[in-house]
């Protein structure tokens, strides 16, 4: 499974992206999508997961600005981000977990400038 992801940019605080990543291979139901975030000089961290009966968890650094969502017809899981803030500038990799196997996209930055 190849995992791409697009949308990363530079905003301004308070700004707003959406992040995609679509996959090669059509999401199962039992499939795990998610997005994650690492920032220089620090470990990757769970940002967003989504189940495939649209059950999600969030960070809780970003509950109640991001908003994760999965449309299976396109392969493709979206990231919503609101009200940003510069803790939020890292680099945001999309994630399908398949049972036991996990795919990762490539990264794509997100820099939030104040």
């Amino acid at each position: 499974v190849q995992l791409q992801a697009s949308g990363g940019g530079l905003v301004q605080v308070g700004g707003s992206l959406t992040l995609s990543c679509a996959t090669s291979r059509r999401p199962l139901s039992s499939t795990i999508m998610g997005w994650y975030r690492q920032a220089p000089g620090k470990q990757r961290e769970l940002v967003a997961t989504i189940t495939g009966g649209g059950r999600t968890k969030y960070a809780s650094s970003v509950k109640g600005r991001f908003a994760i969502s999965r449309d299976n017809t396109k392969n493709t899981v979206y990231l919503q981000m609101n009200s940003l803030e510069p803790d939020d500038t890292a680099a945001y990799y999309c994630n399908d977990l398949r049972g036991s196997v996990s795919y990762w996209g490539q990264g794509t930055q997100v820099t939030v400038s104040s």
